[in-house]
């Protein structure tokens, strides 16, 4: 347990506040628009857009309860949830937001299950770029670039050296 907890607070070291509340705000705005989809996806004959919308909605509740359980107060296990939710790391996160986002959409294409599905996966990719952590500053990509064309000038020289030249174009 205390290796998570150090690792989630090396992962909160890297992401910036505003980043953690869009994707905290998208999640919640999100998962309540694919409940109302879900809602009105289950309005249908088809079978599989029956399941769609119904796998819409509880993509949505879960999505609502990970990220903002202050929005179900009535539930008393919610709390518990909210906590187990904050110690996971951001990658089991978006794993889990791309993958419920996009069964649905497999299910049955069309209008409300995309529209409602469609933030659930982009705060799933949102984590995902949490997850990933910050860019490298740009002295480093610098350093990294300048080392990476050292070695292959390195290696053009060697080729021309044992006599795999090509030749130039003849002049026109």
């Amino acid at each position: 347990m205390q290796a998570s907890n150090q690792q989630n607070t090396a992962q909160d070291d890297q992401v910036s506040w505003w980043f953690k509340l869009l994707a905290r705000g998208l999640g919640t705005i999100g998962g309540l628009v694919a409940m109302v989809m879900g809602i009105m996806r289950c309005l249908t004959f088809t079978p599989l857009c029956l399941v769609a919308g119904i796998l819409e909605l509880l993509a949505g509740f879960m999505v609502v309860v990970l990220e903002a359980p202050c929005c179900c107060p009535f539930l008393d296990f919610i709390d518990k949830i909210g906590k187990f939710s904050e110690n996971r790391p951001y990658w089991q996160k978006g794993a889990l937001y791309v993958g419920s986002g996009i069964v649905p959409i497999l299910l049955c294409f069309s209008t409300t299950t995309v529209l409602g599905c469609a933030l659930v996966f982009g705060t799933g990719v949102l984590y995902g770029m949490m997850a990933l952590g910050k860019k490298a500053s740009r002295e480093e990509m610098l350093a990294k670039a300048t080392g990476s064309d050292v070695e292959m000038n390195a290696g053009l020289i060697e080729h021309e050296q044992v006599g795999l030249h090509v030749p130039d174009s003849p002049a026109k």
